[in-house]
């Protein structure tokens, strides 16, 4: 039972005192539950549900949750002044968030310093998107990725529309007076500083970006197990989802394609692949057989993947489309590359989500 099904179903046990004060008491703690998960602050049940059975007060909970959401607001003003009036600040924490255990204030470090670059990147008008979700990741999908170890994590996403990054670029951003900036208006520290903090606690990050079309840093921390919240039972269910039809996966990054190839293998497919657009046209092409999916990345050089979408169909006019890209859908939803309501799936994925996605993709309007 997910963790606020059953923090709702422990207030419903106890809210069993039908007097006024009885039914005032439960109407403020349902309020701080609907407070609770609209703000994304879902780790804080386990701590809500420890409390009152420890017997404390309905005003000690109010007043923990009352502090929590101050911070929350006092960091999202101070960003929105960092980042100006032109830039619209969009924060969309996630639902069932894991606690983690990391100095705040490191926290505040990182959102500061990932906020101004994205300022120093959006000339004009843009928009800075904050996020919070969870990951898991497994053995296969971490084989291929130093630093990476399988296990549960919390996302913290900040991505912007701004103009972006070349590779040469992206594969300095992190080193210690590094910058594109004109002299006098960075030191190159900014994102040294952000990656020393995600290193030092042994967490990680990754970075997706495309010149014009905006960066995406995403940093994964590990969950914090406690006695409260016990280790969530794996969903073995959705890893049956194989299929044996035929899938392109077209994708510029090497290790990506390996490690996508791979699973989807493992999954029964047979798997065709492409680096870029124009070479996933030629393998189409020369395949002569049926292609039942296309599963391309979203931003590449050359052809968006909408555009090899498009030309594909040609040739395979009943041709499925999963579109992956390692920028939160919001963000490729504002640059217009994708319409509203197509297959995606945000990288990195695991085995279990690229299963679900990619069975789900085949089986529209079947």
């Amino acid at each position: 039972m997910p963790l606020k099904d059953t923090a709702k179903q422990f207030l419903f046990n106890r809210l069993d005192d039908r007097s006024p004060q009885g039914v005032a008491k439960g109407i403020i703690l349902f309020g701080i539950l609907a407070v609770i998960i609209s703000f994304g602050f879902i780790g804080y049940l386990p701590s809500l549900v420890s409390a009152l059975q420890e017997g404390r007060t309905v005003f000690w909970v109010v007043l923990t949750l009352a502090y929590a959401l101050l911070i929350l607001l006092i960091v999202l003003k101070i960003l929105r002044r960092l980042i100006g009036e032109d830039i619209d600040l969009s924060w969309q924490p996630g639902h069932d968030i894991w606690p983690i255990k990391m100095d705040p204030a490191q926290i505040d470090q990182i959102l500061a310093n990932l906020s101004v670059n994205a300022r120093d990147a959006i000339h004009g008008v843009g928009k800075l998107i904050i996020e919070t979700g969870r990951a898991t990741f497994d053995e296969v999908y971490c084989a291929d990725r130093p630093g990476f170890i399988p296990g549960d994590y919390v996302l913290l996403s900040v991505s912007d529309n701004g103009h972006g990054m070349d590779r040469e670029t992206l594969e300095n951003i992190f080193e210690p007076f590094f910058t594109n900036k004109e002299v006098g208006q960075g030191t190159g520290l900014g994102l040294a500083t952000v990656y020393g903090i995600v290193k030092q606690n042994n967490r990680f990050i990754n970075v997706y970006s495309e010149l014009n079309h905006g960066t995406s840093f995403k940093i994964y921390l590990p969950r914090h197990r406690t006695v409260d919240v016990p280790a969530r039972p794996e969903n073995t269910e959705t890893f049956e989802a194989h299929g044996h039809e035929t899938v392109l996966v077209v994708e510029d990054e090497a290790t990506i394609l390996k490690v996508t190839r791979m699973m989807l293998e493992r999954q029964g497919y047979t798997v065709l692949t492409a680096a870029t657009p124009w070479e996933a046209i030629d393998v189409a092409q020369e395949h002569g057989k049926k292609i039942h999916l296309l599963m391309t990345d979203v931003v590449m050089p050359e052809m968006n993947g909408r555009g090899l979408a498009g030309k594909l169909l040609s040739l395979y006019p009943n041709l499925k489309c999963l579109f992956m890209s390692g920028y939160t859908e919001d963000v490729i939803a504002h640059h217009g590359v994708l319409d509203e309501g197509v297959n995606f799936i945000q990288k990195p994925f695991s085995k279990q989500e690229l299963s679900v996605k990619v069975r789900k993709a085949l089986d529209v309007d079947n």
